[in-house]
């Protein structure tokens, strides 16, 4: 079973649960529309991994603020890459089937440490930086659906077990990526660095 670290400890979550289309310049980098309602889909936990691979020309990163749930609240935070074939999803959308193929992939959850999360929510902020310039930057307030709100609507249907982890939606600036990129992805609470992770595609 694949793991990460939280406080420098091993934690294996059964599942990453995935907030798609939470934020607005996103939806519409991508033509789609605004969703009524909360998009939630699962990564397995075969698809989490501590190493970003190249697997198509077509393969998009996402930079995304991650939440690790203990006890069903959020106990931890780190940053992650949620990895998406698009040509792949755009040929599942249109056919109205699942997105597994696309998302759900060996390798699709790059996941970085975790420590604990004792900083506000809404003073939380993240950036990736790729080759040292600025990809993407998020802030809590550009998040249509907050992380509470995930939670509360995550717990409507699926159970939470210790360890596992919500990846909350990727900004604008997704783009494809290719060998020997240097990605770093940062998660502050206001200006002070909670966490930094560093990854050079393979």
């Amino acid at each position: 079973m694949n793991g990460i670290t939280y406080n420098c400890s091993p934690l294996y979550p059964s599942k990453i649960v995935c907030i798609g289309r939470n934020y607005v310049k996103h939806i519409q980098e991508l033509n789609n529309e605004i969703p009524s309602s909360m998009v939630v889909f699962n990564k397995p936990n075969s698809a989490l991994s501590d190493t970003l691979r190249y697997f198509t020309s077509d393969t998009r990163f996402e930079g995304e603020i991650c939440f690790l749930i203990m006890n069903g609240a959020i106990a931890g935070i780190g940053f992650g890459l949620d990895l998406t074939k698009a040509d792949i999803q755009n040929h599942l959308k249109a056919k109205g089937l699942p997105w597994e193929r696309a998302k759900g992939f060996d390798g699709s959850a790059v996941l970085g440490n975790f420590v604990s999360l004792t900083a506000p929510l809404d003073s939380l902020r993240m950036t990736l930086h790729i080759n040292g310039n600025l990809a993407q930057e998020a802030t809590y307030e550009l998040m249509i659906y907050k992380p509470l709100e995930m939670i509360e609507e995550i717990k409507s249907f699926m159970s939470f077990e210790d360890g596992d982890i919500i990846m909350s939606g990727t900004p604008k600036g997704v783009s494809t990526y290719k060998i020997g990129d240097e990605f770093i992805g940062r998660i502050y609470s206001d200006d002070q660095l909670l966490i930094e992770n560093s990854w050079i595609v393979i």
